[in-house]
């Protein structure tokens, strides 16, 4: 089995697919290892608890991040049944006017995922997550900031700045 760190990726339905698309258009420049699974909190408990059994006994360094909207149980069920960081990045549903949201936001005490709106984003927090136990990760974060200053510099000569 290899050391290499890994992101573990589950989204509650096959409509999360943009979402997660968006996660790992992010994670892979960096070379970061991930796998996309589906399982409901809600219609498949027993296969969300086996896949979790499955990763936590994979020695890697891991993050999870969870993708499902409306009712968001599966973060909250992720992260009561892992001992590494889980970030939920769920689709904010118009029909609802954000309202969804909150089901994110609240969990229980001892249930404590973190929130990352923003797909692209919620692959950049892993990475930085991950940026601590591995060098590699830590110089491609770094090296994927930079990129992003130099193209603020660049856009802002386009003005007239220094």
């Amino acid at each position: 089995m290899t050391s290499k760190p890994l992101v573990v990726i589950l989204m509650g339905s096959p409509s999360d697919r943009g979402h997660v698309d968006q996660i790992v258009a992010v994670l892979e420049p960096m070379d970061i290892e991930c796998v996309q699974r589906i399982a409901s909190a809600h219609k498949t408990p027993q296969r969300l608890l086996d896949l979790l059994a499955e990763y936590e006994g994979d020695p890697r360094p891991k993050v999870y991040i969870t993708v499902a909207g409306r009712s968001n149980a599966l973060s909250g069920m992720v992260d009561a049944n892992v001992s590494a960081p889980v970030i939920a990045c769920p689709p904010v549903s118009s029909s609802f006017a954000g309202a969804d949201l909150y089901s994110s936001l609240r969990m229980p005490s001892g249930v404590a995922p973190m929130v990352v709106l923003d797909p692209g984003n919620a692959g950049l927090a892993a990475a930085k997550i991950l940026g601590l136990v591995s060098t590699e990760i830590g110089e491609a974060v770094g090296r994927q900031q930079e990129d992003h200053r130099k193209r603020l510099a660049g856009a802002d000569s386009e003005f007239g700045g220094g």
